[in-house]
């Protein structure tokens, strides 16, 4: 049996689905990532030689293969095969605990899970503070995590909400993501000027229109800075 057929089976058995935006980390025991890579290998090498695509001779595609099992494993779909980041929390519970709200700008790279294309774009993660923090960059660090597998930017908004309210415990969160898609900028309908942009939003994000406006005042803010 090939290793990648033994963790579907042990998959199935835990009753742990595995869809292409799924994070399968605990179901991978030691090593096992570097046999996948080793098996991927193989199944790419069978791709380019369907596509009649001379890997011995030409120089340009000798070892593509394996490139592009490790690129799989290690870098665009990496989030599904590692475990969540650390995110050591502070306390925020002090008589001058910061209460006010807190905006994070992280630039993302992700996967299309239809046609396995780029998707490139950032994400404003916003949140009103509870009583715990956590260190700045592992705001990037969890919605990486989340963006780096095949999904639906759609999806990827509710991840990304979704992994920060564990970390912090806010209740009050907000996430925007604008992102381009090589689904429809390389493929379909060239559409080289495509933008989408995708909102969630948590409590008082939500229901409150003075907190929802200043979500997305800091957004602009930010967006000027960039530019």
């Amino acid at each position: 049996m090939k290793k990648y057929e033994e963790i579907i089976e042990r998959c199935k058995s835990a009753d742990k689905r595995y869809w292409a935006g799924d994070n399968i980390s605990r179901l991978l025991q030691s090593g096992e990532k570097e046999q996948l890579i080793e098996e991927a290998t193989a199944a790419f090498e069978t791709v380019l030689d369907t596509l009649i695509i001379d890997r011995h001779t030409d120089p340009n595609s000798k070892g593509t293969a394996r490139r592009l099992a490790k690129m799989y494993f290690n870098e665009i779909m990496a989030g599904r095969y590692e475990h969540a980041p650390e995110a050591t929390a502070f306390p925020n519970d002090s008589d001058d605990r910061y209460e006010g709200m807190l905006v994070v700008r992280s630039e993302l790279k992700s996967m299309c899970s239809h046609h396995h294309q780029p998707v490139t774009g950032t994400a404003y993660i916003g949140i009103i503070a509870a009583e715990k923090l956590i260190g700045l960059s592992k705001y990037t660090r969890i919605a990486q995590w989340c963006a780096r597998r095949g999904t639906l930017q759609e999806e990827l908004a509710n991840d990304i909400a979704r992994e920060i309210q564990r970390a912090t415990g806010a209740e009050h969160l907000g996430v925007y993501i604008q992102a381009t898609h090589g689904c429809c900028e390389n493929r379909g309908i060239m559409a080289h000027s495509s933008l989408t942009q995708t909102t969630v939003l948590k409590g008082a994000f939500q229901t409150d229109p003075g907190t929802k406006k200043e979500f997305f005042d800091n957004i602009k803010l930010q967006q000027e800075f960039a530019c």
